[in-house]
């Protein structure tokens, strides 16, 4: 029954909030204006507004929210963890510096966007490699390959800046790595929506799978459970939802860390439930998080910035909950 509760609540939430976000901005909008748009009948402005700036970013919004929490939730399964994000693997730091790259060789946006995902790729599979070199199953050493391709692509960004040109590049790169969905159009929607759902609905489907996380290596094992190869399959899938949000939007923090928590304190751990809560929970904070930042000030707030804020904010109230359960 609460689970039921919990998901109608979301869903009317959505809703109320895809209305006003329809509405609200720097140029402000009143419901007859976008009843008239509906019917066709409404001034040119208005519906170029609408459909070429306001609703593609909309629903981007929608899609990197629901993608970055269900990858979270896998994350966080996987290494039994409520405080992993997707970034643990280095895959921001790995997309940053693809993004930076392409920049810097004066890429166009489809060019960035792809430098974007192989970057995050390239930057996760090091990890692998390095926890392979290590030579041992689990989780640690995968979190030591994380942590050291994420030092590495860090440097290599850090490069980067220092070599792009001040005038030119470096602004782009540092407005990039804040995070944004002020250029999103349907072009690069009619891409990456069809193959974030396809790693939304995989990792949807992987919710048994995720629940057996839950038990330890050896029992796993016991039970006949190829615990490694498991684990690699969900996150090359957590990996390429998170990569496939940083080419569309850029850095997004918090998102994967808070809204999976919040998901499951509210409906249970139970996969199958929690990943598509976690879903539109976290396309609901990012729909409003991005109406925020497109109308609190003249001037657009990067959207990074905005979880930025929200996510310290809400960190602390996941602190105090574990420290209540006993986990701190």
């Amino acid at each position: 029954m609460r689970g039921r509760l919990c998901f109608a609540v979301a869903l009317v939430v959505l809703g109320l909030g895809f209305g006003l976000s329809l509405l609200i901005g720097r140029y402000a909008l009143s419901p007859t204006d976008l009843l008239h748009s509906v019917e066709g009948q409404g001034a040119p402005q208005i519906r170029a507004v609408l459909l070429q700036a306001r609703l593609p970013r909309m629903i981007a919004a929608l899609f990197v929210g629901a993608a970055l929490s269900m990858s979270g939730s896998a994350f966080q399964s996987v290494f039994r963890n409520p405080l992993v994000s997707p970034d643990l693997l280095g895959v921001l730091s790995g997309a940053a510096f693809g993004a930076a790259g392409a920049i810097i060789a004066h890429g166009s946006a489809l060019q960035i966007e792809i430098a974007t995902f192989l970057g995050g790729c390239c930057a996760v599979g090091f990890g692998f490699v390095v926890a392979r070199l290590v030579g041992r199953e689990g989780v640690l050493p995968l979190l030591l390959g994380g942590l050291i391709s994420s030092a590495l692509f860090t440097a290599l960004l850090s490069l980067l800046k220092y070599l792009a040109d001040p005038f030119d590049q470096l602004p782009t790169i540092i407005y990039w790595l804040l995070g944004s969905l002020a250029q999103t159009g349907w072009a690069q929607l009619a891409v990456l929506v069809p193959l974030l759902t396809l790693g939304m609905a995989v990792l949807w489907a992987s919710g048994r799978l995720l629940d057996v996380f839950g038990l330890s290596d050896d029992e796993a094992r016991s039970l006949g459970l190829p615990i490694g190869a498991m684990r690699l399959c969900v996150l090359a899938v957590a990996t390429a939802l998170s990569a496939l949000t940083v080419s569309l939007a850029g850095i997004i923090g918090w998102v994967g860390l808070i809204i999976p928590h919040m998901a499951r304190l509210l409906i249970g751990p139970e996969h199958r439930r929690l990943l598509p809560f976690a879903a539109l929970l976290g396309a609901c904070c990012l729909l409003l998080a991005d109406t925020a930042a497109r109308s609190l000030s003249p001037s657009e707030i990067p959207l990074g910035m905005m979880t930025e804020l929200l996510g310290a904010l809400g960190f602390i109230l996941v602190l105090r909950q574990l420290r209540r359960e006993g986990r701190l």
